[in-house]
């Protein structure tokens, strides 16, 4: 036959077994033989296919075979069935169909093919599983998992294929609980590993499965929760409980002698905004105090940061020595400036010996003897953990700051004042409960430790500090005032009630121990102070000084505190080993005893209204038991928040925020630069039609406060008035009368004119080189007070309490004639006058003033708002109508527009340029146009003009906080002006419509009226 025949009859017998022949259509030799019927010949030799019949062939005698099938088919020949019968076949030979055959033979032989066939059948040609060989339409997702959603047909081989090991799911070893397949120390590992980056808090992991988590200052805090509770935490606030984890607050210890203490302090701080670290009620260690630091000698500028400060009291049981102890918290960007200030003024330079414990090693031995052999093993393949059960040791948690350098000293003594400076970082936890329910929480969770009596087995105790004391009769007795008066703060309804900064030390047992089997919420008890002289005493002098003694300041002991814990697993296996499962847990001696520290805070303490809102108490307890705390704490009802509720707290507080309301501040310019590089590279992901045009708005710095230029601006604006005031005038004793009465604040149609003139030139004579962000314009407005610390810039907040108060006055609304409209308020303060104000710009010419603003009416304020002053055309009209929202500002021109799209034209130029031959060229001419930033569509590019008289009402400062506040019903702001330009405008405002300004949002043209108010 044809090559193209033997090829199709090729394929078609691929598949075929290998005693099987399909008719051919063409005769076969005459000479071959055919054994019982079969169209195969039979063949002695080896076949090329591999088959049953062909295993079953190699079991028989060959010549047997041969010998029977000779005798029983010798006369056989092929036939084919065509149309008709039986007939030759194509070349005309006839075939006869055997006369007989024989029954077991012949079975054997179709048996012999029906198995091959069955295997062929039944081996599958792909690896595809049975529901895939479906067609798309019939295949179903369940399929993989549920057989009788197959055909019927096919029901049977998928559960066969359902039953292979290769589908079948790892058994676990039964020998192993949850916890150890996890690889527990694997996963401590792990977790030491990530805390050598960015330090750790020991309730991280709880925050981390309910918190939105954030690396700020070095740390991995939770900002806020997953779930939406802005309401809910401001009602925790006000009628509950809120809990915060303010362990990353920073604690640096200064002992020695009481005296030079004082004396290396005191030129960092001033009488004049408040609290030293000599105040009498804060020196004996019965109250907790506040102030602000500055470098040495440097009042009021080159501002450090506000911090609070704890002195150890004086006398307590069995301490003789006459050396002080002084602990000042800080926020922890603020920690290096002061520390590096604290080490100068005490003259600390040398480090002393380590005495706070490290981290322990993360690694036991035969840990690291596995980490020196990795490399000996390929590099790429994935390495499985070898653990040696017998001779590694678990590995402990890291406690503490993990990313401290064990080289890095954090301890420094002075050889001429004997002053020690020691870094308490991370050595202990601070929570913070604010709200009415915290003396409910703090009694129903912690109870007082039981003393330690004779009788009691103490061999195997390992709180022997404790044993120690309670020999000591005097401890006893003052363990039991303590606990007296805690226990009396349970029917205390408020914090607020007890005098600000309050200590209290205490010592107690496990929280853990009494932990309730359901989350509940505890109310207050008013069986707890039924004895009200005690509650009265308590309420009018506070707690006694002997009472804030607390072994907290004894590092030895807090040492030992932490090694000495009970394991949770300990306890949860004692629990289990109750008689009575769910009663009360007793151990005993055993049990642990903590030494804490409670701090009263004070809330809102300026202004006069919501006097206390937001008291609470901070805990302090040694590290290792944060969670032992935390947790009781929750299940008494507390609700936690993060870093927005801290924001909110001291926005409804009306206090600044640390560092962000501190533009003095190093802390705070850093800040202010972080957050106006946030902000530029979200403006900039926006498409331009979808992002407000700041430079149309009369925006010149939407993400910034340019502090430096708004004063010096208000000062040359002054200065000019003054000027043209005197030519104008006859004699400098009317120009000084004039002063008084003649309004600074110009028309609006003067001062857009003045815009004009003063901001076009500056556009077209100096050409914008860079865009908006913390290069560009965020310079102008933040170099001078970036410049402070090294250049001395005049820059500064101010914080006189005594002259606050004076503006606090003479913002106030007055009515009556004009002098009664000049006279203050209050009741000793002066008049507002040229002589009174000249007094105090002379002492502060560049100065800042922390302020609130209250809406009249509706407007909901935002970060970067802008306070302007309302001119008289908008206090006339107010007058007239109450309802007059406010005027808008009439929308500027972009001065940009055009250079963008020549910028844009440019690059299209440039682009053709390189697609053809003149490669070079077009090079050549981008070269001046590589060396400038591209323009920002909507960002005012370059130096800033002047931030006063850019818009139709005169700047007079910016807002850093801003909301809807809950507590009034309105909208409410915080923020700064310039004490020039506040001075300025009080003095041309009438008495009724003192202290009115209007506020204009970034992205926005129309302003509001609002108050302003000064809360000393």
């Amino acid at each position: 036959m044809s090559n193209a025949k033997e090829r199709k009859h090729a394929k078609k017998m691929r598949n075929q077994p290998t005693n099987v022949t399909l008719s051919s259509g063409f005769v076969a030799d005459s000479g071959v033989k055919y054994h019982n019927g079969g169209r195969k010949p039979f063949q002695s030799q080896k076949e090329p296919h591999s088959g049953t019949s062909r295993q079953w062939q190699t079991k028989m005698s060959h010549h047997s075979l041969a010998e029977s099938d000779a005798k029983e088919q010798s006369s056989s020949r092929v036939t084919f069935k065509k149309k008709g019968g039986w007939k030759a076949g194509p070349e005309g030979t006839s075939q006869e169909i055997p006369k007989y055959i024989t029954a077991s033979t012949f079975a054997q032989a179709r048996a012999a093919e029906i198995s091959a066939m069955l295997k062929a059948v039944a081996q599958k040609s792909s690896n595809s599983l049975v529901f895939q060989t479906l067609p798309r339409h019939m295949r179903r997702r369940a399929m993989s998992h549920n057989v009788k959603r197959l055909p019927r047909r096919l029901q049977e081989i998928a559960q066969k294929e359902a039953e292979k090991a290769v589908h079948q799911k790892k058994e676990h070893s039964k020998n192993k609980c949850h916890k150890a397949r996890r690889c527990h120390i694997n996963r401590m590992l792990e977790f030491n590993r990530r805390q050598k980056k960015n330090k750790w808090l020991e309730t991280h992991i709880w925050h981390a499965k309910r918190f939105h988590m954030v690396k700020r200052w070095g740390y991995c805090l939770g900002e806020r929760p997953t779930v939406k509770s802005h309401r809910a935490c401001y009602r925790a606030m006000t009628s509950r409980c809120l809990l915060q984890d303010l362990s990353y607050y920073c604690c640096l210890e200064l002992k020695g002698k009481e005296e030079e203490i004082l004396k290396a302090l005191s030129p960092m701080c001033s009488i004049d905004t408040g609290l030293t670290f000599a105040a009498v009620h804060c020196l004996s260690g019965k109250h907790q105090g506040s102030l602000m630091l500055y470098r040495a000698n440097k009042y009021p500028r080159e501002m450090l940061g506000p911090v609070t400060f704890i002195w150890k009291a004086e006398r307590t049981p069995g301490d003789t020595s006459e050396s002080r102890h002084l602990w000042i918290w800080l926020h922890p960007s603020l920690k290096q400036d002061i520390l590096e200030e604290i080490k100068a003024v005490c003259q600390c330079v040398e480090p002393t010996k380590s005495t706070v414990c490290l981290p322990d090693p993360l690694l036991t031995p035969s840990q690291e003897k596995s980490r020196t052999d990795l490399p000996t093993e390929k590099i790429g393949k994935k390495r499985k953990w070898k653990d040696d059960e017998e001779n590694a040791k678990p590995i402990k948690k890291v406690i503490g700051d993990g990313t401290r350098d064990p080289l890095q000293p954090y301890s420094w003594i002075s050889p001429t004042t004997g002053i020690v400076i020691s870094d308490l970082t991370m050595e202990m936890n601070r929570f913070r409960l604010i709200g009415p329910l915290a003396h409910s929480i703090l009694t129903e969770a912690l109870k007082a430790a039981s003393v330690h009596t004779e009788g009691e087995d103490t061999e195997k105790t390992p709180h022997c500090w404790w044993i120690e004391a309670c020999r000591n009769p005097d401890s006893v007795s003052l363990h039991h005032r303590q606990e007296t008066i805690f226990e009396l703060l349970g029917g205390i309804t408020s914090p607020a009630e007890i005098p600000a900064g309050t200590i209290l030390g205490l010592t107690v047992g496990d929280p853990r121990i009494n932990l309730p089997q359901k989350r509940s919420k505890v109310l207050p008890n008013p069986e707890k102070c039924q004895d009200n002289e005690k509650v009265r005493q308590l309420l009018l002098e506070g707690v006694p000084v002997e009472c804030s003694h607390s072994f907290l300041w004894n590092q030895d002991i807090c040492k030992s505190v932490t090694e000495n814990k009970i394991p949770d697993q300990d306890l949860n296996r004692k629990r289990s080993e109750l008689l009575v499962p769910g009663s009360q847990l007793f151990l005993g001696p055993h049990e642990s005893k903590v030494p804490i520290l409670l701090i009263q805070q004070p809330g809102k303490v300026t202004g006069d209204d919501q006097r206390g809102w937001g008291s609470g108490w901070d805990v302090l307890l040694p590290k290792g038991w944060g969670m032992a705390f935390w947790i009781p704490f929750i299940y008494r009802g507390a609700r936690v928040g993060g870093l927005k509720e801290t924001v909110v707290h001291s926005q409804y507080k009306r206090s600044p925020n640390v560092p962000g309301d501190f533009p003095d501040c190093p802390a705070g310019i850093l800040f202010a630069e972080e957050q106006a590089k946030n902000l530029l590279e979200k403006y900039k992901r926006r498409p331009p039609a979808k992002r407000p045009n700041y430079v149309k708005l009369g925006t010149l710095a939407p993400f910034c406060c340019p502090w430096e230029q708004l004063t010096r601006d208000w000062e040359s604006r002054v200065q000019a008035q003054d000027e043209s005031s005197a030519a104008s005038s006859p004699g400098g004793e009317e120009s000084s009368l004039r002063r008084d009465v003649v309004p600074c604040a110009p028309m609006p149609g003067r001062t857009r004119q003045l815009s004009d003139d003063e901001g076009t030139p500056l556009n077209d004579s100096s050409e914008p080189k860079g865009v908006m962000d913390t290069d560009g314009p965020a310079r102008p407005g933040t170099e001078g007070v970036v410049g402070q610390g090294a250049t001395g810039s005049l820059l500064c907040v101010l914080r006189s309490r005594k002259l606050l108060r004076q503006l606090s006055a003479w913002c106030g609304p007055s009515s009556g004639n004009s002098r009664a409209a000049a006279r203050a308020p209050g009741t000793g303060q002066q008049e507002l006058r040229r002589e009174a104000c000249l007094s105090i710009l002379d002492r502060f010419p560049k100065a800042l003033v922390w302020v609130r603003l209250s809406l009249l009416r509706k407007g909901s304020p935002e970060p970067h708002t802008m306070i302007c002053v309302p001119a008289e055309e908008d206090l006339l009209q107010l007058s007239q109508d109450r309802l007059y929202c406010g005027p808008q500002e009439p929308k500027h021109s972009d001065p940009f527009k055009s250079q963008i799209r020549k910028q844009k034209e440019k690059k299209k130029l440039e682009k053709r340029q390189k697609r053809g031959c003149a490669a070079s060229e077009g090079l050549a001419e981008g070269d001046p146009a590589a060396g400038q930033q591209p323009l920002t569509l909507g960002l005012w590019s370059g130096p800033l003009p002047v931030v006063t008289s850019h818009c139709s009402r005169v700047l007079l400062g910016f807002v850093t906080q801003g909301d809807f506040s809950m507590a009034v019903g309105c909208g409410e702001a915080l923020g700064f002006v310039s004490l020039t330009g506040l001075l300025d405008m009080l003095s041309s405002q009438p008495g009724v419509e003192r202290g009115l300004v209007l506020l204009r949002p970034p992205a926005s043209l129309q302003y509001r009226f609002a108050r302003i108010v000064i809360e000393v």
